[in-house]
């Protein structure tokens, strides 16, 4: 057996087996960073891998349809948005089952529907069919934030910003396969590629059946403590640890039972401000992340970068740049690793927005005129600065909402993004103007800057803390309160307290 990478620290031991109550941050802080989260992160990134499979897929199955099929630029436009339709109604309907029946699962409904949905895109065999199981797949889309909310409740507060960014490799691992795969079938059959593009959720599913259980945050929130530290022993064991030196059987943890939450909660006194800046931010980072998808991959489709309203024949895509551009997410999310725990979410966020609207610009006023090297160049920067902001976001959203009200307040954000997303392929498709769309987008990304620069700054905060319970952000200065740091409860005998990244 495996020792794990990372156990928590002798002081840390030390205090939890002299406690016969702990918090449930030190009891995560406990389990380590090993095997089992390694387990939690392959099931639930492999989701993460479908949903940018299935977004990568819109843009070379419209075109694909559309040439195939005679549709009209706005029945093209509508194929993508009805995804993103679907996916705004399942995001507020799993976010909620989530919190109230469990993350589990939600994240199993989730996976399930993707997959089946996606496989049954094969057998459309028609305009309207197809919308119909586009529409069901994008409602399991929607859910994808559970599984990321269950994997970041199984991290130890030490390790949780730069391992929730590293699920977001599984996301780029979909974004580069879904290039490959048209590649390699599209000619052939488009009906093959969905099939292929729905494998890795299928897989998502299996695993998760197997592999993650209940989240020991949610199973506190609900009163269900006994099960909870159940959870956590298992971990602990699965990390190779010995779950008898940290918890003898009189160790239990601490009572955080809350009462059920609901999507009013989210526009409480406390939380409305803070919900309102998540959500305009999650509308513009998803207009200008799918929007430049869509974009680069029109710029590296002659046909479609001129505003063609119909072309005879299969698109020409240009294979090498698209994965090129593709490719970029890697760079970018290997800087954010980097420098998001040193600088900050919100210095991230802004920085990179501002960044991928320039770029996203200078590469719509550069269609015509610039060679294939230049567009390859600034479409690989403009994708890289829009995965780094985009991750930040899904980091700081888990990271600032309570475990009440998390997964039901991350759906309403993902909700919000879903809705930008929906809008997105009407502003960048075939109707409008190339470099109509960089203005757009540069308008977008600024907007989102500047929304993300008002969300509080959640480094170094326990899960749910950014603000202390008799606080709230509304009708105080920002400066006070929404950017002021919750000071961590000392932690005697530690060299790095639990509660504190």
């Amino acid at each position: 057996m495996s020792a794990p990478s990372s156990p928590c620290h002798v002081g840390d031991v030390n205090n939890i087996a002299n406690s016969n109550v702990v918090k449930i941050d030190d009891a995560i802080q406990a389990v380590g960073m090993g095997k089992f989260q390694r387990r939690v992160l392959f099931a639930a990134g492999l989701c993460f891998t479908a949903d940018a499979t299935e977004v990568m897929l819109l843009s070379f199955l419209s075109l694909t349809l559309q040439a195939e099929w005679g549709l009209t630029a706005n029945q093209t436009a509508t194929m993508t948005a009805c995804v993103f339709a679907g996916s705004l109604f399942g995001t507020l309907a799993l976010g909620y089952f989530g919190d109230h029946y469990g993350r589990r699962p939600a994240f199993l409904i989730a996976s399930g529907i993707i997959s089946i949905f996606g496989v049954l895109t094969a057998f459309a065999t028609g305009y309207a069919s197809l919308l119909a199981v586009r529409f069901m797949v994008g409602f399991g889309v929607g859910g994808v934030t559970v599984p990321f909310d269950i994997y970041a409740e199984f991290l130890p507060p030490s390790h949780r910003g730069t391992h929730l960014l590293v699920i977001e490799y599984f996301w780029t691992a979909g974004s580069i396969m879904a290039p490959l795969i048209a590649y390699l079938t599209l000619n052939t059959s488009w009906r093959l590629f969905v099939v292929l593009c729905a494998v890795p959720c299928i897989i998502s599913g299996v695993l998760g059946a197997y592999l993650v259980p209940e989240s020991p945050r949610w199973l506190i929130s609900v009163g269900r403590d006994q099960e909870a530290m159940e959870v956590i022993r298992s971990a602990i064991t699965t990390n190779g640890q010995d779950p008898e030196e940290l918890f003898d059987e009189k160790v239990q943890l601490k009572d955080e039972h809350v009462e059920s939450s609901n999507f009013c909660d989210l526009l409480s006194r406390k939380w409305r401000k803070i919900t309102l800046f998540l959500w305009l931010t999650w509308m513009g980072y998803a207009i200008g992340y799918y929007g430049s998808i869509l974009a680069v991959t029109r710029v590296f489709d002659p046909d479609a970068a001129e505003d063609a309203e119909f072309h005879e024949g299969s698109p020409n895509f240009d294979y090498k740049a698209i994965f090129i551009s593709a490719s970029a997410e890697i760079f970018g999310l290997f800087i954010v690793i980097q420098t998001v725990d040193s600088i900050g979410r919100i210095p991230s966020q802004v920085a990179s927005y501002i960044m991928a609207g320039i770029f996203m610009f200078t590469l719509a006023m550069s269609v015509g005129t610039a060679n294939n090297t230049i567009l390859t160049i600034l479409a690989f920067l403009c994708r890289a600065f829009e995965m780094m902001g985009a991750c930040v976001t899904w980091v700081t959203t888990a990271e600032i909402l309570p475990t009440e009200i998390r997964t039901t307040g991350h759906a309403a954000s993902n909700a919000m993004g879903r809705t930008g997303a929906f809008i997105s392929p009407y502003l960048v498709g075939t109707n409008n103007p190339i470099k109509i769309v960089g203005c757009i987008m540069l308008v977008v990304h600024l907007m989102t800057a500047l929304s993300a620069f008002h969300l509080p700054e959640s480094k170094g905060h326990e899960m749910g803390h950014m603000l202390n319970d008799d606080e709230d952000i509304n009708g105080k200065d920002s400066c006070e309160v929404a950017f002021r740091y919750k000071e961590a409860e000392p932690q005697p005998q530690t060299d790095s307290s639990p509660g504190v990244v």
